[in-house]
């Protein structure tokens, strides 16, 4: 799982690098996470990381906080470890999950919030990419969805955190 993930980070930075060649100077990528930094997640959010993203985390822990950070996919900046628990923390305070009617599609819970969701990654206006950890029957564990916090509908982007960044890294730049 890890050549794959290695593999992916490799495209990343090569899809990049071809329209900017500072691309991967201006992502900040932090080393990757440790075991002991996972444990640290799942005691804080009451989760257990999917095999996937402990394999992308590994090779890069997010991304540092620069005023120039580039985007690492689509308007997205990863969230490091300790800002991934952060971010958990505020969402868990800010929404409650019976806040809002939600239009869930299928195999998500249609909860505005879920504590079972890990944001990884956020657009810097108050969205988030998430990792859902409890899905309904007919989803995945470890599929991916957005987090929107103004808008109710939830959406699975993908089953699995590479089939997003695979599905992403064939999306046209819109520059």
């Amino acid at each position: 799982m890890e050549t794959q993930a290695q593999k992916l980070w490799d495209q990343i930075i090569a899809k990049g690098s071809a329209s900017d060649p500072q691309f991967e100077t201006k992502l900040h990528v932090q080393s990757g996470a440790t075991d002991q930094d996972f444990a640290h997640v799942e005691d804080a959010l009451g989760v257990q990381i999917p095999e996937q993203l402990k394999a992308f985390y590994r090779i890069h822990n997010g991304q540092e906080e620069q005023t120039e950070t580039t985007c690492f996919l689509r308007n997205l900046t990863l969230l490091p470890i300790h800002e991934i628990i952060e971010q958990w923390t505020f969402l868990q305070e800010e929404f409650d999950p019976d806040d809002w009617e939600v239009d869930a599609q299928q195999g998500i819970k249609p909860f505005a919030w879920s504590s079972k969701w890990i944001p990884i990654a956020a657009n810097g206006g108050g969205d988030y990419l998430c990792i859902d950890t409890d899905p309904t029957e007919e989803g995945t564990v470890g599929q991916v969805l957005y987090f929107w916090h103004d808008w109710e509908y939830r959406s699975v982007e993908a089953f699995s955190l590479f089939e997003f960044i695979e599905i992403a890294l064939q999306e046209e730049d819109t520059e």
